[in-house]
């Protein structure tokens, strides 16, 4: 039996190559042709596809739709399998498309659209349960993986880094204020913003100001070039 596919891409030029390339292969059965995600979602209802083949962007808000639809199929249509084309490799596009479950989901790059195979070996695989990740998309993943987790300090802008050392120094909010030219009011400002940054926002606020000098303390180098 040919695997029952609905198409969804909302650029006219890419979605009429893309059909009538499908069009060529006995195994695709083409059912449905759609522009944007609310399309797609009604053609899914109607048709019960094997698969479906997408863009991640399309209307109505161009931006994740095809990563959406492939949400809310695995509530609404199990056994739909979805193959999403980007233009990038894109990790987190792709951690939250396999997110729970890799199973019936795929991940390719535009550029394999110009091969019949790989788009076929794709739709066969998702239609029956398997997964397909573009060896680019796999470098990305990985290079995401093994990317160091940044410190929240990273957050901190350069004048809410002096207010920090002021803090981590010991110095109260008019000694700041003085030493920085700045109002109590500025430095109270700045100090709930580190506040918040550094994920302190429900600590008693003497608690809050030695947490921040000890995350602060622990993680700056002792002399910084500024």
């Amino acid at each position: 039996m040919p695997i029952r596919v609905v198409l969804a891409e909302d650029n006219l030029l890419v979605r009429e190559g893309v059909r009538q390339l499908l069009a060529t292969v006995p195994e695709i059965d083409l059912v449905a042709v759609c522009g944007d995600r609310d399309a797609l979602l009604s053609a899914v209802e109607a048709e019960k596809p094997d698969a479906i083949l997408t863009d991640i962007r399309m209307p109505p808000t161009n931006s994740d739709e095809g990563i959406e639809v492939a949400a809310r199929l695995r509530e609404s249509s199990p056994r739909t399998g979805v193959v999403v084309l980007s233009q990038f490799s894109d990790a987190a596009y792709a951690l939250r498309l396999f997110d729970p479950s890799a199973e019936g989901r795929a991940y390719l790059l535009k550029e394999r659209v110009s091969d019949p195979d790989q788009l076929v070996n794709a739709l066969r695989e998702v239609s029956r349960g398997g997964s397909v990740v573009d060896p680019k998309v796999v470098e990305a993943l990985i290079a995401a993986r093994s990317h160091k987790k940044e410190s929240p300090l990273e957050s901190l802008t350069p004048r809410e880094r002096d207010v920090m050392t002021a803090v981590a120094q010991g110095k109260n909010n008019a000694a700041i204020a003085a030493a920085l030219f700045l109002t109590e009011r500025g430095v109270e400002k700045h100090i709930n913003a580190i506040f918040s940054k550094l994920g302190l926002s429900e600590e008693k606020d003497v608690h809050r100001r030695v947490k921040a000098a000890l995350i602060f303390l622990s993680e700056e180098p002792p002399t910084r070039n500024r």
